[in-house]
């Protein structure tokens, strides 16, 4: 009997391709589009989960002669997803979206429906691999370090791990397309999706003034010293180690360095005064067992930042990050992964930023 396969599909090139590889390695293949009923905005598509998305997972679907499903994911995607966003923004934090969708709607919610048809497995085009070992299963970071996406699965579990293929976890994306384009699927030359798939326009401001404009009020703009040097716009259109916008100058170029969401108050320094030496972090994570002592590891604070040395303490309620080396922009509302070389070994939420000087 066939092994019976669910594919998580967006419409884009990575899962179309994903599922393609399943079936030519003799799977039993079933295709499943997640709706999240997003509309365009100003002529600009979601990047995934819209009708245009759904579209072409479905030729895809019928290209590889494969079952395809549509579920309807709205209610949760909002209530898990979106709320949490701009709750988070309106708070002085700066979320990752990707982290909590993996955690609660593709591998939490999909990952259940996929089980319930009847499938033993749950596979998307993530670029990372599962491997697996005496202890458990080991989550690793992709072949392609450059499109290693290994940071936003993070919070996933051995019993999730279990269920989850990662077909192109040693591919590269340049024979991901390939691929497509040998089998003729119309999305071998799709562009990649920059932006999160709810702000095709990458613009978080219209989000936050759509829900919670009146819970956003102007500010002071102070140094670190506690100068006033203008007015801020709300301290949910900021973020940690921001640049532009400020309206502000000094004949030097000025960063966010704090905000401040109990006084709404966002300070703004050099860039060396956006660099700090370790955070606290709060809903920690292990895909293993968890820290019962200080311990030497790697970390990454962002997507798109390098792991870098650092000391992390445990204690019962939270974790304790001090780098090596002082780091640029390190914010809260973002993840901080852990890494063993090329194993992810857990992480947690950024919740408050250490500053040796403070």
């Amino acid at each position: 009997m066939k092994k019976f396969a669910a594919v998580a599909m967006s419409g884009g090139v990575d899962s179309s391709v994903a599922a393609a590889l399943l079936k030519e390695q003799g799977y039993e293949v079933v295709g499943l589009t997640m709706c999240f009923n997003l509309a365009e905005k100003d002529g600009k598509k979601p990047s995934c989960c819209g009708l245009t998305g759904i579209e072409d997972a479905r030729r895809v679907c019928q290209k590889l002669g494969i079952r395809h499903y549509v579920i309807n994911l709205d209610k949760d995607f909002s209530r898990d997803v979106i709320q949490d966003f701009y709750q988070e923004y309106l708070s002085g934090r700066t979320p990752n979206p990707c982290v909590r969708c993996n955690q609660f709607i593709k591998f939490g919610i999909l990952l259940k429906k996929a089980l319930g048809l009847g499938a033993k497995f749950l596979a998307t085009g993530h670029y990372a691999r599962i491997v697996r070992s005496k202890p458990g299963y080991l989550l690793k970071k992709a072949r392609d370090l450059k499109k290693d996406q290994s940071y936003f699965l993070y919070r996933l579990n051995q019993e999730q791990l279990k269920h989850i293929i990662f077909p192109l976890g040693n591919f590269t994306k340049s024979k991901v397309r390939e691929k497509a384009r040998g089998l003729g699927l119309n999305v071998a030359e799709k562009q990649d999706s920059q932006e999160i798939c709810f702000l095709p326009d990458g613009k978080h401001g219209d989000l936050i003034k759509a829900k919670g404009l009146s819970r956003v009020g102007t500010g002071e703009l102070v140094d670190k010293e506690g100068n006033i040097l203008g007015q801020h716009q709300g301290i949910a259109f900021y973020t940690i180690g921001q640049r532009h916008g400020l309206g502000v100058a000094k004949g030097y170029p000025l960063y966010v360095t704090r905000i401040n969401a109990k006084a709404n108050r966002i300070t703004v320094g050099k860039r060396q005064e956006a660099y700090k030496s370790g955070c606290i972090i709060r809903e920690g994570h292990f895909l293993g067992k968890p820290f019962k002592k200080k311990v030497e590891i790697k970390v990454r604070i962002r997507y798109n930042h390098k792991e870098m040395p650092a000391v992390v303490y445990p204690d019962k309620k939270a974790l304790k990050v001090i780098f090596k080396q002082p780091q640029f922009a390190i914010t809260p509302g973002q993840s901080a992964v852990f890494y063993d070389k090329d194993i992810v070994l857990g992480g947690g939420i950024i919740q408050k930023v250490i500053d040796k000087n403070d």
